[in-house]
């Protein structure tokens, strides 16, 4: 079954940019920081954008800050069960 699914997924990357066959995606991701930038849709659609720019950057920071300290709880983990 996994190799099937490769094989499509190889097939439909061969037939569409990555871009078109992710925009939908990328576009309701950005409606959720729009959403919470925006909650009452006042402001202007320039404005709207920058600060769900700026809420996507500080989401993306907090998750690499989850996985820089994920990592080093692994590597103390790793280092306590060689001693």
């Amino acid at each position: 079954m996994a190799l099937r699914g490769r094989i499509g997924g190889y097939s439909k990357a061969a037939r569409y940019a990555p871009d078109e066959l992710t925009r939908a995606a990328r576009k309701g991701f950005m409606a959720r920081f729009e959403a919470q930038a925006d909650p009452d849709d006042s402001l202007p659609p320039e404005e709207r954008g920058r600060r769900a720019q700026a809420l996507l950057r500080a989401h993306m920071a907090r998750l690499a800050l989850k996985s820089a300290k994920a990592r080093r709880r692994r590597v103390r983990a790793g280092e306590r069960s060689r001693r």
